[in-house]
């Protein structure tokens, strides 16, 4: 009887840590969350294959996704030309703000980002346009029940 549990109990351990690899194996992700009724939303990029992830206001949903060489290369054209790694983050303090981390593992425009504590001014527009390139991503591809 105790070989049996021991067995479930490694079992389950197993299962409950590789769950959690789909939100640290990725080459690019957006994640949103924060605010006053948080909310979190993930989009996490590996090779042609994406995970997005939503919980809040009352709704909680997942789905996988196929994203084309031509949607990838978009994206990194967006980086690109927004000069992702010269944003500068500010260093005021908010609360209660939703705020957007953007991380990007492998190419030229690699590096991590997050409008936590506010973009300098000058690179505001380059910030938004790059959290614009994500949202249409989402917007295509995601199916919100």
């Amino acid at each position: 009887m105790n070989k049996i549990l021991g067995i479930l109990f490694a079992i389950i351990v197993l299962v409950s840590c590789n769950s959690q690899k789909v939100y640290s194996d990725f080459d690019i992700s957006y994640s949103k969350s924060g605010g006053v009724a948080p909310i979190y939303e993930n989009l996490l990029i590996k090779g042609n294959n994406v995970h997005y992830s939503f919980e809040g206001q009352g709704k909680k949903y997942k789905q996988d996704f196929k994203i084309s060489d031509e949607d990838l290369k978009k994206l990194d054209q967006v980086l690109s030309q927004n000069n992702f790694r010269r944003i500068q983050e500010d260093r005021k303090k908010l609360y209660d703000n939703i705020s957007t981390s953007i991380n990007v593992k492998k190419g030229p425009n690699e590096g991590s980002k997050t409008d936590a504590s506010m973009i300098i001014p000058n690179y505001k527009t380059n910030w938004n346009n790059i959290l614009e390139a994500f949202q249409q991503i989402i917007n295509t591809n995601v199916k919100k029940q």
